[in-house]
């Protein structure tokens, strides 16, 4: 497998693959692709068991079912646009170690992927669309492909050193750094400072991807600019 990461704001991941090769995504996430690109969607893949575990998967932000894509007769091609303006980065994963990512950031994975819902707490439906805060896990042995909004900033922790984000914010990070949703501090804060209730406390050590783009806050940013809905309640 070769993979390629062309452009900038909204990138493109081209993937080829010899013979018999496959990546995983979720159905209909791919852009285009070769004539000889072969399609399985099934339930029992990226580390589901039973249907369970690909219902754990889904709840985790990942799908249901999951699709297949595999160069049949030849050398083949697939390629993943990113949904949103952002980056495409490559984590490879060995046995035994995992990483946290965003609910939307799987974009796809060589076999042997396995994604489960690794955090969730309820934090009210205003920053996270009425489903809480939510984040994957995802373990190998694989190579994956994790999509994060608009720049990357990456953070070392040391052991110990702490870092706290806004949670949205929260791209992804290796399974040595803790993490927390705590409360913010200050009653003054919570009510006027408009940061909102909570904040993630992350500790090193580890590495760390924030993202400076969040799907709410795209959103609201667009809100003013769209067509109220009928019966004029937006």
């Amino acid at each position: 497998m070769k993979a390629d990461i062309t452009g900038t704001t909204l990138p493109v991941l081209q993937i080829s693959l010899a013979p018999g090769e496959s990546v995983i995504a979720e159905p209909g996430e791919f852009s285009w692709m070769s004539g000889n690109i072969q399609l399985n969607t099934t339930t029992q893949t990226a580390g589901a068991r039973g249907l369970l575990s690909a219902i754990g998967r889904a709840l985790g932000g990942g799908g249901l079912f999951m699709t297949e894509y595999t160069a049949s007769g030849g050398p083949g091609m697939v390629a993943f646009a990113a949904k949103l303006p952002g980056s495409i980065h490559q984590v490879d994963v060995p046995t035994g170690h995992s990483y946290m990512i965003h609910k939307q950031g799987f974009l796809c994975a060589t076999p042997g992927v396995q994604l489960a819902i690794g955090f969730q707490r309820q934090l009210g439906t205003g920053l996270f669309g009425g489903n809480g805060f939510i984040m994957q896990r995802l373990s190998g042995p694989t190579t994956a492909f994790v999509e994060l909004g608009g720049e990357s900033v990456i953070y070392d922790l040391r052991p110990g050193e702490t870092l706290q984000v806004h949670p949205g914010h929260v791209g992804m990070f290796e399974d040595t750094v803790g993490f927390d949703i705590v409360l913010l501090r200050g009653i003054k804060n919570v009510i006027f400072g408009g940061d909102g209730l909570f904040i993630a406390k992350l500790t090193g050590p580890g590495r760390v991807w924030l993202q400076s783009l969040t799907v709410p806050g795209l959103a609201h940013a667009i809100a003013p600019y769209l067509p109220p809905p009928p019966g004029g309640a937006r």
